[in-house]
């Protein structure tokens, strides 16, 4: 699958954003999709899951202020960002697993930057 992310940019602390990942390529419907997250000089981090029924996991980081969805009919992953933190800014990553063929995909990023 082959994943195009978009929505990144420049917030204030408390601000919100909404990042969208389009997929085509492949069933979106099959796949695991994630969100990551890698801030300068750190690690790549999961932020949020979501599996082909929609049930989500959330780093605790982020619990309560952001949420994953997908639109299965339109093959677009989301995340909702809401009270946005400076330690939020990084370069966010959506992430596809095809849990049957374990087939990968990594999608090229958009920057999150929230400003104090």
């Amino acid at each position: 699958v082959q994943l195009q992310a978009s929505g990144g940019g420049l917030v204030q602390a408390g601000g919100c954003l909404r990042l969208s990942c389009a997929a085509s390529g492949s069933i979106f419907s099959m796949n695991v999709m994630d969100w990551y997250r890698q801030a300068l000089e750190k690690e790549r981090e999961l932020v949020a899951s979501i599996s082909s029924d929609s049930s989500t996991n959330y780093a605790r980081s982020v619990k309560g202020r952001f949420t994953i969805s997908r639109d299965n009919a339109k093959n677009t992953l989301y995340l909702q960002m809401n009270s946005l933190k400076p330690e939020d800014t990084a370069v966010y990553y959506c992430h596809a697993r095809n849990p049957y063929n374990g087939v990968q995909s990594w999608g090229q990023g958009t920057l999150v930057t929230v400003s104090s």
